[in-house]
């Protein structure tokens, strides 16, 4: 096949052929397959049937769970694992195929990703007793895919922060912090030689098990967070396997859950959230604050869009009481790989005030981001 009829294959399969698209080129074999998988979602006619002329685009599953079965199976056929997870996702929202997943064969043939997870956290309670397992089952999958990416690096991150934290002023040369040191030692600059004389040495100590940090994360399990719920969970089972940090995690919506005492299963965490509802985010601050010990060696993550539908005042407040007491206060708009949601902006623009930015935070990010808090440094926001 030359360069101008791939080409003019390839915008046949975008266009989606009838007499509008110009291309005049008649599709077959496994190309014609593909484009009847498209068609069944973005374009007219049933799964597995074929485009109708030119006439206006729509989508067309149908409510048939054989056909979606079959399709979902062509799908994974054709296309990528990243492209699949797309055409899943464009199907549950254009389709309104939530209530199919609630049958145990058609979880079996899905492509999981964070996405799916929650969609069926979303629709957890409505779920049938003979699909709870399967749905544990593809959430369990997506859950050990994240950790496996995402878990070493972050102890790795954080053990060095950890053990960045405390200073001692006689190191070994290896634990030496340069930086800190020149900068103590400024006033002993010698011009004629060009160099500092370091009479004080500032170093890393290595943190004894027994010094701890105290990580608080207080998640907004609105619908709109599905994605950071999940991550978040993630990584709060993480933190919660180091032992040089001690871990709570704080769901909420207009009431507070804490799931603390599940933190060893991350998808015991997910099952007990319940996405969707409004929004308490001065309860929530409160819960956490009266869990506060240790202010100076605590660090509070909130996850959330800022849509407060409690006591905006109070919630400020609050951060600002934290924060003078000598907590590192992170608000994140999102832990996700989508960026930043709709958001209240004044909200956000009153926690910067606080010294609190609010931005949105890639989970692979997170480390560095979590790292910093425990130093007492700079936020990396992107």
């Amino acid at each position: 096949m030359d360069a101008a009829d791939e080409r003019l294959r390839r915008w046949r399969m975008v266009l989606g052929g009838g007499e509008a698209d110009g291309t005049r080129r008649t599709l077959t074999g496994r190309d014609a397959d593909m484009d009847a998988a498209l068609g069944a979602l973005y374009g007219g006619g049933g799964a597995g049937g074929p485009r109708k002329g030119s006439g206006p685009r729509s989508a067309g599953l149908g409510g048939s769970a054989p056909n979606v079965a079959r399709w979902l199976g062509d799908i994974r056929t054709y296309f990528p694992s990243s492209v699949v997870q797309v055409m899943q996702r464009d199907a549950i929202e254009r389709l309104g195929l939530s209530a199919l997943l609630l049958e145990p064969e058609m979880l079996e043939a899905v492509e999981p990703d964070v996405h799916l997870v929650g969609t069926l956290l979303s629709l957890n309670k409505a779920m049938p007793d003979t699909t709870k397992e399967t749905a544990r089952a593809v959430v369990r999958k997506v859950v050990e895919q994240l950790e496996k990416r995402l878990a070493t690096r972050t102890r790795a991150t954080l053990t060095g922060a950890l053990d960045r934290s405390a200073r001692i002023s006689r190191p070994r040369h290896h634990d030496i912090d340069w930086n800190r040191t020149i900068r103590a030692n400024l006033k002993n600059y010698l011009p004629e030689y060009r160099t500092v004389v370091p009479e004080r040495l500032i170093g890393y100590c290595r943190a004894a098990q027994s010094v701890k940090k105290e990580v608080i994360l207080c998640i907004d399990q609105s619908g709109s967070m599905a994605a950071s719920v999940v991550y978040a969970s993630v990584f709060g089972a993480v933190l919660a396997s180091m032992r040089s940090i001690a871990t709570r995690l704080v769901v909420f919506d207009t009431a507070v859950v804490d799931l603390t005492d599940q933190l060893d299963d991350p998808v015991d965490v997910l099952f007990g959230t319940q996405l969707g509802g409004g929004t308490d985010i001065n309860r929530a601050l409160a819960y956490c604050q009266s869990k506060i010990t240790r202010p100076a060696d605590t660090v509070v993550v909130l996850i959330s869009d800022l849509y407060e539908g409690g006591i905006r005042n109070e919630m400020l407040k609050r951060v600002a009481a934290m924060k003078a007491s000598g907590v590192e206060f992170v608000t994140l708009l999102a832990l996700s790989d989508e960026g930043a949601p709709a958001y209240d902006r004044e909200h956000a623009a009153a926690l910067a005030a606080l010294g609190a930015p609010a931005f949105a935070c890639t989970p692979d990010l997170f480390p560095e981001v979590m790292a910093a808090a425990l130093e007492k440094r700079p936020l990396p926001v992107p």
